[in-house]
């Protein structure tokens, strides 16, 4: 975090309550930026809860971002479906006070090392059209876009984009 020196970046996993940051994030931001509807919100919460409840620590990883203690971000790699299509990149935010810091180059590169030192030979990650800095990072890491198609789902139409690395 260039020219703050002040703020003091960490990453954790999971503490208390974190869960309920992650998804209170997602559904504000892509509310207020989207419009998406109440469906995101119980979404996220349910595959997010799901998610937590069958983590295996050598499998799966969460990855938190503090500035200064105050939640700043998250990402996730689900490896359950790792031997069949991959691991995937999942819950990857920012929080928009946060944003341009770095922090969301440093979560991805976290994941993706997670990756690497799990031996996991294919990521993917579902994302949507018009999430231009997420992708650029995204793109920078290695992946490339392999599907795309228009999708009705959270109270709108958007471009799903289905983007994949080989590592």
């Amino acid at each position: 975090m260039e020219g703050k020196e002040s703020n003091r970046l960490e990453f954790t996993g999971y503490y208390p309550g974190v869960v309920g940051r992650i998804t209170e994030l997602h559904a504000v931001y892509y509310h207020e930026n989207w419009g998406f509807d109440v469906s995101f919100e119980t979404q996220v919460g349910s595959e997010l809860s799901q998610f937590m409840a069958r983590f295996v620590p050598a499998r799966d990883v969460l990855w938190v971002a503090r500035v200064d203690g105050l939640f700043a971000g998250a990402v996730a790699i689900d490896g359950s479906g790792a031997d069949d299509e991959g691991a995937r990149l999942r819950w990857f935010i920012v929080s928009p006070e946060f944003q341009g810091l770095g922090i969301g180059a440093a979560l991805i590169r976290k994941a993706m090392q997670f990756c690497r030192d799990a031996g996991y030979r294919k990521v993917f990650l579902w994302t949507f059209e018009g999430l231009a800095p997420a992708r650029h990072l995204y793109e920078r890491e290695g992946f490339q876009l392999t599907e795309q198609h228009p999708v009705r789902q959270w109270g709108t139409i958007i471009e799903e984009q289905k983007f994949e690395i080989h590592i």
